[in-house]
This record gives structure tokens, sequence and C-alpha cells, in this order.
């Protein structure tokens, strides 16, 4: 137990789909004590884990499961953004139906995001909707994907354009799994941090300046609870007012657009881990912002110069680039947000504040997509 003994306790405002988010430390120990009053009669409970977490964390949620005299079964995936897929999916649902769960098993996805969107996407389509958690155990995770309902997988064609809006139960957002991940880990759940922050909150920005965001990247359990609650508080509330994504939910995605093509254009791979890709597309939607008009040079060196100092990417030489601007555009029309071919992009219109700008040329990206 660390400073957290009681954990913060927010909501995602949806009626009756609406659900709670708990933010602490030993929950994972105590998990039953809000795990059982979501099973009601229930005959299975099914935890998802990976290569990787599991061994980590998942004797802890079976204790603290087992201490509320809950049993659970587990299923193991391969670790990596591989089990993010066709053959992922149909494994995983192919394992569910051999386990013979039934519309009353609860579904627990513990790991970071790729265990959560692809439990998630599991529960949506087996038995046509089953409940889940999310027990997230990365920052990136407990910070962004585990909240508001995204679920999916990747494709040949791009990440995460097959899958279903489908809200959990519950999440479960133990800091104490955070000591457990390598620092790489922690900065790229960081730039997630970040990006809440250009987005809709200068104040808090300013704050990550001046020190609470080498804190957090440090591993410190008052500086990970504050800016989780605040990164949580921020993504609850605009999903509360725009679950699927047909107005300010966008906004979530600044810097996205970008990254998720250089994603792409790296093969989903270890080469560039989701938050660096964020941090490298926040940086490049600085850019059109600047040239847009929307934001001043200012505001794009005050981001670079957060960056840099807590030891994230700023262009594509990170990843091996640069990459052909031509090719990256090609993978951002695939984009969820494109209208009718054309590119729709987040831009800041200041540090705190951002706005959906539709229809960008084409020539007023590729200079962006040139390493300076």
């Amino acid at each position: 137990m660390t400073i957290l003994d009681e954990p913060v306790r927010l909501s995602v405002a949806l009626g009756d789909r609406a659900y709670p988010i708990l933010i602490g430390s030993g929950l994972l120990e105590r998990a039953g004590t809000w795990i059982a009053p979501l099973l009601k009669g229930r005959t299975r409970v099914v935890a998802i884990t990976d290569s990787n977490v599991g061994p980590l964390h998942l004797p802890r949620l079976v204790a603290g499961l087992s201490a509320s005299g809950i049993t659970v079964e587990s299923v193991t995936v391969p670790a990596g953004e591989g089990s993010k897929s066709w053959d992922g999916i149909a494994t995983l649902v192919d394992r569910l139906l051999e386990l013979r769960v039934d519309r009353g098993t609860l579904l627990l996805a513990l790991g970071g995001g790729v265990i959560g969107d692809l439990v998630g996407f599991a529960a949506s389509i087996t038995m046509r909707g089953v409940d889940f958690v999310q027990i997230p155990t990365t920052l990136l995770a407990q910070v962004d994907s585990s909240v508001g309902g995204k679920t999916g997988i990747n494709t040949k064609a791009g990440k995460n354009l097959v899958g279903t809006f489908y809200q959990p139960r519950l999440v479960l957002a133990d800091l104490d799994c955070l000591a457990t991940l390598p620092v790489r880990e922690r900065r790229s759940g960081y730039a997630e941090i970040v990006k809440h922050c250009v987005i809709s909150d200068a104040d808090m920005f300013a704050w990550l300046e001046s020190g609470g965001g080498q804190a957090v990247i440090a591993g410190d359990t008052a500086a990970l609870a504050l800016a989780v609650k605040h990164s949580c508080e921020t993504k609850a509330a605009i999903v509360a007012a725009d679950e699927r994504e047909g107005g300010q939910r966008a906004l979530l995605n600044f810097g996205h657009t970008f990254g998720h093509a250089l994603e792409a254009e790296t093969g989903f791979s270890d080469r560039l881990y989701h938050g660096e890709a964020v941090a490298i597309g926040m940086v490049q939607a600085m850019d059109l912002s600047v040239s847009l008009g929307l934001c001043s040079a200012a505001d794009r060196a005050r981001l670079v110069a957060h960056l840099t100092a807590c030891g994230l990417p700023v262009d594509q030489s990170a990843c091996g680039g640069p990459f052909d601007p031509a090719r990256l555009v090609a993978h951002m029309r695939l984009d969820k947000k494109a209208k009718a071919g054309e590119l729709t992009f987040v831009v800041c219109t200041g540090l705190g504040s951002s706005a959906v700008r539709d229809g960008v040329p084409e020539a007023s990206v590729l200079p962006i997509l040139t390493v300076r």
C-alpha cells in the first residue's frame, strides 16, 4: 500500500450504462470488493491477460478475487500488437467459446491497451455481448484506452479500423502496476497525458512543465495519481458528451492522424510505441496549426521543449524516417475522421484549446511530413 489507501472514484456519465473509474494503490488485492457487486448470480469470471503482464499481476488479481470468494479462470495471449489482429481476435473468441462462456460471463481485461482493445472487442461480439471490466496495467491504458468504450483491432489498412463502441462495467486503475513498467513504457503513456493538457488545459500543461511531468515519468505516486485522475476526468467528460465521436470526442485524436500513419509505416512494431507516435504526431499537428495561423510558434516550441525534456521523440528520425510523405498521406486517407477522401485533423488553437479542421488540403500537409 502507498498513500492512496482509498481510491479516487470518478464516473463516466452515460445514463444506465454509466460506470465508475477507480484510481489508487492496492486495487488488485481488493478487486473483489468492486467486482463482486457486478456478479449478481453470474457463474463465470474469466481474466484475459498477456504473456508479459500475466506473471507480474495475475496472481495478485486472482488472490484479490479469491478473498471475496470469487473463482476466476484465465486466458493468456501473446504480448504485443500482433495479438490485436484478425487472427488474435479469432483465437481469443474461439478460446472463450471452448470454455463455454455464456451471456452471464464477466470478462476481465488485465493488461495494457492491446489487451483492453482486444478483450473489449471480444466482449462486444461474443454471444452478441458479454460484460467486461477494464483493469489497465500500463500508464497509457490507465489515462486513455481503458476509458470510453473504444475497442478494436488493427488491419493491413491501418490502426483500429475494425472495432466497436462497447463500454466496460468498471475501470480499475491500480497505480502499483505502473511500478513494473520500463521507463520507455511510462514515457509512451505520458504522451497521452500531455495530449489531454494541450487540447483542453493550459494550467495543467504548465504544471507538467514545472516538474510534474518528470515526476510522473519517474513513478512518483502522488504525481501519477494527479495526472491519471486529470486525464480520466478529461476523457470521461468528453465521452459523456459525445460517446460515438460525432463531435468533440474527435479532439482526443490530437496528434493521432499523423501518429497512426507512422505506426502503420513502421508495421505496428516495437520500433515505435503508440505514445511515441502520438508525441511525434502532436508536433506535426502543431506544425500544421502554426502553418494555418491557428496557434503561435511559441506554443509549438513549448511543446517540443517539454517532450524533448521528457525523453519523447519529436520527429520521424526517431523511428527510422524520413518516410515517403505520399505514403503517409495514403495512410491518413484511411483515418476514421477522413470524409469523402478529404483529410481531417485535430488542430491546436493555442495551448489548452483545440478544434477539428475538415478538408485540409494535401498541399498543406506534405511539407510537414518531411523531417527538418
